[in-house]
């Protein structure tokens, strides 16, 4: 499955709820499932910055797949940290180059987000784009 296959799974997933605060709680629980992410790891190196919660990232390259690790102490930036490597894990670089970010628009995302949680989506973004374009 491509990049944007999965965004386009995670809309017509979302598309089943009617309200938007059925939408939030599911985001937060997907923060749940988010693996452990060791306090060794909760550098300043791999903290990204912009966000308003405190949010730390990884990457391995495991062949021509990148694979990205995070969390957050704030249980909906955890949520939204847990959509993007729903979307972004497990790919090559070049697919998650050729895709656009559209799904947070899709998704209604922008919408209901609060310009500094916004931003901090934004800049966990970059930081994924960035990596791909590094390993291309």
């Amino acid at each position: 499955m491509s990049t944007e296959q999965a965004q386009q799974e995670l809309v017509e997933e979302f598309e089943i709820f009617d309200n938007w605060m059925d939408r939030y709680q599911y985001i937060i629980d997907m923060g749940k499932q988010l693996p452990e992410f060791p306090d060794t790891l909760k550098t300043e190196e791999n903290k990204i910055q912009g966000c308003q919660s405190n949010v730390w990232m990884i990457h391995e390259q495991q062949g021509d797949k990148l694979m990205f690790k995070a969390t957050s102490d704030a249980a909906i930036v955890a949520g939204l940290i847990a959509v993007l490597l729903r979307i972004y894990n497990e790919r090559s670089a070049e697919d998650i180059q050729s895709t656009p970010p559209h799904f947070m628009a899709d998704l209604g995302l922008d919408k209901h987000l609060s310009p500094t949680r916004s931003n901090g989506l934004n800049a966990m973004l970059e930081r994924i784009y960035s990596v791909a374009k590094q390993t291309n």
